[in-house]
């Protein structure tokens, strides 16, 4: 089975250029202009639309356990609404219990992702530490394929790591060529906050972000980066929704320091008020961490964009329906946090970034493909439009449109944080390993067609960042 799209312009993160794209066998194959269509070819008429690389999703929590029940999206419901708003991969969480074997949690997630339909990829998260962690991060590393772990700096109580874990998982992933990763949160500060506010009555959604101010973030990024700083390793902080994150992985870039940061979809377009509905549900339903912030922060957050201090977006795709968000009802605490996305990310980000010029076509491609492909080490495998790489490809209409509505997503949620938005700029087709799988508004998806993609070690690279961190080891003085 083989596909030609024809006469489009492709876009990648560097150019934009007038070409044919042939692909078969799931890769592409050749690229160029006025190509002959071989015989048996599915062919795309790309007239006046862009050609670019699916999008790589680097944050989603597909049927996730959390917070005493389960996310309602699985990882066949997910990918397959993802493919349907122009995503064609994703990087899901292990997120292993306290004291649940790392490689144990692995097998059960890859057990649950063997129905995606898209591709897909693991974060594994640390959230506990002994010899056994240490033994476990080297087989994921070397066996399995993955090349980045999580750090969750909050939720106290369940999954939240102090600086020791911070410290010995770091340095661990040092040695290993593999990329730390931390929600930044101050969890003991949250934790504190939240008990003060529910003595003072305040049990509602409207308390959430009062919980979780802005400085609590500030402070654990900055927190998370002077560590890596003095290890020596890299660092990549996952949903910057804050001017005062942003402001530490700009200083910290601007020294030298290898740190990486992404934007939510939802962070840049939602602001605070969204908790100040009286409808418990339309409130609770908006519920995440970190929450929504003001619009002066998703000012912030759109410059870190432009400047290239914030270099990937994403989702935190984690549904959770209304019945499900009940649990909270009279403690906001425990509303299971979390929103959805996966499908309206490419859309809303063309419609508010390139339809405003906030961003350019290619710095689109960057920041929702090609940058995660290089970011986490399988480019240009995946996010990039070139001869041998996987045939992962969306056909953007700039000129389509649509409105966003819970009633017509295929997203396993019953609510759209962005309901009602009218979006310029959708995909007419997307293509997975070079199938067509979503065409001019019908999925036609496969149970089980996606498969796992293994992201290698980031050595020799980080092999230097090793022998720098080495020199910068104190020598003993000799006395006499």
């Amino acid at each position: 089975m083989s596909t030609f799209i024809r006469g489009g312009t492709v876009v990648t993160a560097e150019q934009s250029v007038r070409a044919d794209v042939y692909c078969a066998d799931g890769v592409i194959k050749a690229i160029g202009l006025d190509l002959d269509v071989p015989a048996g070819a599915e062919i795309i008429d790309a007239s006046g639309q862009y050609v670019m690389p699916g999008g790589i999703d680097p944050h989603t929590h597909m049927q996730l356990p959390f917070m005493g029940t389960v996310a309602s999206e699985d990882f066949y419901s997910g990918t397959a609404a993802g493919l349907a708003g122009g995503t064609t991969m994703i990087i899901d969480f292990v997120i292993p219990d306290p004291e649940q074997p790392l490689m144990e949690a692995y097998q059960t997630w890859r057990g649950w992702a063997e129905k995606a339909c898209a591709d897909y990829s693991f974060h594994v998260a640390v959230t506990w530490w002994d010899d056994s962690v240490h033994a476990d991060m080297g087989k994921l590393v070397r066996e399995e394929g993955i090349n980045s772990f999580k750090h969750f700096m909050a939720y106290k109580g369940a999954i939240m790591c102090d600086d020791e874990v911070l410290y010995n998982s770091f340095t661990r992933a040092l040695e290993l060529g593999a990329m730390p990763t931390v929600h930044a949160e101050n969890g003991e500060l949250v934790f504190q906050l939240q008990q003060k506010l529910l003595a003072m009555g305040m049990t509602g959604p409207e308390a959430h972000p009062l919980s979780r101010p802005p400085a609590a973030e500030g402070e654990a990024a900055n927190r998370a980066i002077r560590l890596a700083e003095v290890i020596g390793c890299p660092l990549y902080l996952v949903h910057v929704s804050t001017s005062d994150a942003l402001n530490e992985i700009t200083r910290a870039r601007n020294s030298g320091q290898r740190v990486y940061g992404e934007a939510l979809a939802g962070h840049l377009l939602l602001d605070e008020s969204v908790y100040q509905n009286p409808d418990f549900e339309a409130a609770a339903a908006h519920v995440m961490s970190p929450p929504f912030r003001s619009k002066s922060h998703q000012d912030a957050l759109w410059k870190g964009l432009q400047s290239g201090n914030l270099q990937t977006t994403a989702t935190d795709h984690c549904c959770f329906c209304a019945d499900q968000k009940a649990a909270g009802k009279d403690d906001f605490t425990l509303i299971p946090n979390g929103t959805a996305g996966i499908e309206d990310r490419m859309a809303v980000l063309w419609t508010h970034g390139v339809g405003t010029g906030r961003l350019t076509p290619q710095e689109f491609v960057a920041g929702t493909s090609t940058n995660t492909a290089k970011i986490f080490n399988i480019h240009p495998r995946k996010g990039s439009i070139q001869v041998g790489a996987d045939a992962d490809i969306v056909v953007w209409d700039p000129e389509g449109t649509r409105t966003i509505s819970k009633t017509t997503h295929h997203q396993k949620i019953d609510f759209n944080i962005f309901e009602g938005m009218e979006v310029k700029g959708i995909p007419s087709h997307t293509l997975s390993a070079g199938k067509v799988v979503y065409a001019k508004g019908e999925l036609k998806v496969e149970r089980g067609a996606g498969q796992y993609v293994k992201r290698p070690a980031y050595a020799p690279a980080f092999h230097a960042l090793e022998k720098i961190a080495d020199a910068n080891q104190p020598v003993p003085v000799k006395r006499n």
